[in-house]
């Protein structure tokens, strides 16, 4: 009896000390838990990090394969729905709350330094540029033996690495705001507007701690030596327009050609963040809203300002000092000019800025001529197309921001800034300083233009990465215009692209409008003419008070 109770008692010992060394195992040293991310999702967002198992499991997904340039590709294809609509999307949606959420991590350790990757899975996704079935995303922290932790977000063929310091966080949870859609992930929820996928981040949705997902080890799965597309794929042209489902977690690459499944080498490769860009983000994300508000303060200061004048000077039989049109004269003349310049202006800010073409002759993407490939609107701001597919020219990125906005402001705000101004000379410093103003952004264009060569770093390698490096220092080096051409020499992929840019009519027309508001304000200021009669008249304003004579001390009586 007492040998089978210590037998007993040896057995429970070494059962405690197996579950205890595989809950060890599971959890590992505890730095995945540690470390998990705060999720933060925008409004409109549909599809949230869920388990594979929703794909592979219970017939919901077909392994089907396919040749493309004579290469055999497998792929899984979701039953529920296609590219071109929402049929997977809505399987999702009514499944949602019986899948929960699931996000799943793979640490590693190499030369003292831990990296620890967080996987997550969405069963589609529809970006505002692409769209594919499933979708592979991820974020990860390195933790060096010694020095600062660092972190690394995916966002499409690339992503952003940030200093510890430089990352939002909840405790040693870092915050990660994920796009729509695309569910690239971003270090603000201001950011997403200056990559051309044109994303929408916000923290206005749904958020998921730690504790509201299941965080499951990813080097355990057998799903995750599955070398092919987690999504279905029809052409090469797929691959280009972003329309294949993507590759899993050891085979996903970023665009310098490491594997993401590298850990440290692949967040060694992404762009920094730094503080100067958070700013530039905040402020385009906010853009329109600041223009809004500064255009509402200048009229409540112009609005003041018209008061003064009327109840000092009145504003005149014209009201707007720019109808003074009465003859041929100086000041009529700048008036005309003024008009000119204000219908060649608009023109202008609804047309292109910037553009640059291509001429392709390569494999199967070929251009009948050249194609725009990158425009610069007024209104539309940077617009990316994909030309020489079946399709036509695609659509491939976008960043909306319509920088045009601000001149176009300006030049209604011309109407009040112009109301009962009595002085050509004083009209005229208006036409000239707006005038100025219409030059400077196509200055500043031409500047941004000259300052990409310095910020993409050169010489970068996977998918054309020394042919893109040369073009932009090409740009850079020759901004108001000019060609480049090279020869692809790649693997199953040869032949020539010719590339040309310069400035676009709206540029030139903008530039014309700017130069002709100078004129008119020289006219103006040269003619330094009186519009009206003033309640106060213009010889009262000019005249200077004399200062009282100063009286002479009667001289001293000369004594006889």
């Amino acid at each position: 009896m007492i040998k089978n109770k210590s037998i007993m008692a040896i057995c429970v010992v070494f059962a405690l000390l197996v579950c205890g060394f595989v809950s060890i195992a599971a959890a590992g040293d505890g730095l995945a838990e540690q470390y998990a991310p705060v999720l933060y999702f925008e409004k409109d967002e549909e599809c949230y990090p869920v388990n594979v198992s929703y794909l592979l499991d219970d017939g919901n997904s077909e392994l089907k394969t396919i040749t493309i340039e004579g290469n055999v590709v497998s792929y899984y294809d979701n039953i529920h729905g296609t590219v071109t609509d929402d049929g997977i999307i809505d399987d999702y949606k009514q499944k949602e709350s019986s899948l929960g959420y699931t996000v799943y991590y793979h640490e590693s350790t190499e030369a003292g330094v831990t990296v620890i990757q967080y996987w997550m899975f969405y069963a589609f996704n529809k970006g505002e540029e692409n769209q594919h079935e499933s979708d592979w995303e991820m974020v990860q922290i390195t933790i060096p033996s010694g020095g600062d932790k660092s972190v690394g977000y995916s966002q499409h063929y690339s992503g952003q690495s940030a200093t510890w310091g430089q990352v939002e966080k909840t405790g040693d949870h870092f915050k990660v705001y994920v796009a729509r859609g695309s569910h690239a992930n971003y270090l603000r929820p201001y950011s997403g507007k200056l990559g051309i996928a044109n994303d929408i981040v916000a923290d206005n949705g749904k958020v998921l701690n730690p504790d509201q997902y299941t965080l499951v080890e990813l080097s355990s799965q057998e799903w995750l030596s599955f070398a092919g597309l987690w999504g279905e794929v029809n052409s090469v042209e797929d691959f280009v327009l972003g329309r294949a489902g993507p590759n899993g977690p050891q085979f996903r690459q970023d665009m310098s050609g490491n594997l993401m499944w590298s850990g440290s080498a692949w967040g060694s490769g992404l762009l920094p963040a730094n503080d100067m860009l958070f700013n530039l983000e905040w402020f385009l994300y906010n853009f329109i809203m600041i223009v809004i508000l500064i255009t509402l303060l200048t009229l409540a200061v112009m609005g003041v300002r018209i008061y003064l004048r009327k109840k000092k000077y009145g504003l005149g039989p014209r009201i707007v000092s720019m109808f003074y049109i009465d003859g041929f004269n100086l000041k009529s003349i700048g008036n005309i000019l003024c008009f000119v310049g204000i219908i060649i202006g608009i023109i202008g800010l609804f047309s292109t800025w910037y553009v640059v073409s291509a001429d392709i002759n390569v494999a199967d993407f070929q251009t009948t001529g050249a194609t725009d490939v990158i425009s610069i609107h007024g209104w539309n701001g940077v617009q990316v197309t994909m030309p020489g597919l079946e399709t036509g020219p695609v659509p491939m990125g976008s960043a909306t921001v319509p920088f045009g906005l601000v001149l176009l402001l300006g030049l209604f705000l011309m109407i009040p800034a112009t109301i009962g101004v009595h002085r050509s000379r004083k009209l005229g410093m208006k036409y000239l300083f707006r005038g100025i103003r219409f030059v400077i952004a196509i200055v500043i264009l031409i500047v941004a233009i000259m300052a990409i060569g310095f910020v993409i770093p050169s010489g970068s390698s996977g998918l054309g990465g020394d042919y893109v490096s040369g073009l932009l220092k090409s740009m850079s080096s020759s901004p108001m215009g000019g060609e480049y051409s090279f020869t692809i020499t790649e693997a199953n992929i040869a032949g020539d692209v010719n590339m040309k840019w310069g400035l676009g009519m709206g540029a030139m027309l903008i530039l014309v409008s700017g130069i002709i508001f100078i004129v008119s304000g020289a006219l103006e200021i040269a003619a330094n003419k009186v519009f009206f009669e003033t309640k106060i008249p213009v010889e009262k304003q000019k005249r200077v008070k004399k200062k009282p004579p100063v009286e002479q001390q009667p001289s001293e009586t000369k004594k006889e």
